[in-house]
């Protein structure tokens, strides 16, 4: 793991990620989304269609001149490959009395499946005195994404599936979203979502990605079981007064990048390990 102050990064550029050149000469195989044409969700202008190169310049920007903030830049290789990579980029801006914290991170695919953006985390703590009245942040939200999926439990969902986001019946407005936020969610709703697939929730899928390993491989199972081809996560922890909010989180993921991904970046592991084993093992002659 590679921790160090933010200002450290921008002296050293972007010349300073890791070269990622697959073994073979193979192109880059683009993985399937959930989202494409205009339905494209994006925090801070980062969607699924970002690489850890994209991403990172747009998080450097968003903390530039706080001294303070910090990076933590983590590296993995594809198989025995031998190519590197960055798999995951976190920027924290410490919450302090006058500043609002801010995490920013992001989880990326191989080199194989183009470096993309399967995972998206921003985190807002405002700072006492700059806490926004909840009303005004449902209302920014949903000039920004939409209509939600479904509300309550003090979230809102947004579930993405063939192309559309899912309506659960109701349909919200910025009123009822904030009527429906503080309240449990509405079982009926969720049995809906549901359907008679028997299929794995997509609010449960998204709440264990904020806090598990999110490699790969360890969020494939679920990203394969998920109703869904994506999800987008919004979540208000209230404030002081209460129709205030103190923490903010957007949270966004493609289970359908998650499932195309980890079989396009298996391929290449295999075509990699077929090349070695098809190379001439031949030995040094008597001299």
């Amino acid at each position: 793991m590679h921790r160090r102050a933010l200002f450290l990064i921008f002296a050293m550029g972007p010349a300073a990620l890791p070269a990622a050149s697959l073994a073979s000469d193979a192109k880059p195989k683009p993985p399937e989304t959930a989202f494409a044409g205009k339905l494209r969700p994006d925090i801070l202008g980062v969607s699924t269609d970002a690489t850890a190169e994209s991403a990172r310049a747009v998080f450097e920007t968003r903390l530039k001149g706080h001294a303070d903030a910090q990076s933590d830049i983590q590296q993995q290789k594809l198989g025995d490959t031998g190519t590197s990579f960055v798999a995951a980029l976190n920027f924290n801006l410490p919450t302090g009395p006058k500043q609002t914290g801010e995490l920013l991170s992001a989880s990326f695919s191989s080199p194989a499946s183009g470096n993309r953006a399967y995972f998206i985390a921003r985190n807002l703590t405002f700072a006492p005195d700059q806490q926004p009245a909840k009303a005004d942040m449902i209302k920014e939200i949903m000039g920004k994404y939409g209509a939600p999926t479904i509300v309550g439990d003090q979230h809102l969902y947004y579930i993405y599936r063939s192309g559309s986001i899912v309506s659960s019946g109701t349909k919200y407005k910025e009123a009822t979203a904030l009527e429906a936020i503080d309240k449990p969610l509405d079982p009926r709703a969720a049995v809906k979502l549901n359907g008679e697939t028997v299929r794995g929730s997509c609010v449960a899928v998204i709440k264990r990605a904020q806090t598990k390993t999110r490699m790969l491989s360890a969020m494939l199972d679920e990203a394969k079981g998920a109703n869904c081809d994506g999800v987008l996560s919004v979540q208000f922890i209230p404030g002081t007064p209460p129709d205030r909010v103190g923490i903010a989180q957007f949270t966004l993921l493609d289970t359908k990048l998650v499932v195309s991904a980890s079989a396009i970046d298996n391929e290449a592991i295999t075509a990699d390990q077929n090349e070695r084993k098809a190379m001439p093992k031949g030995s040094a002659p008597k001299l």
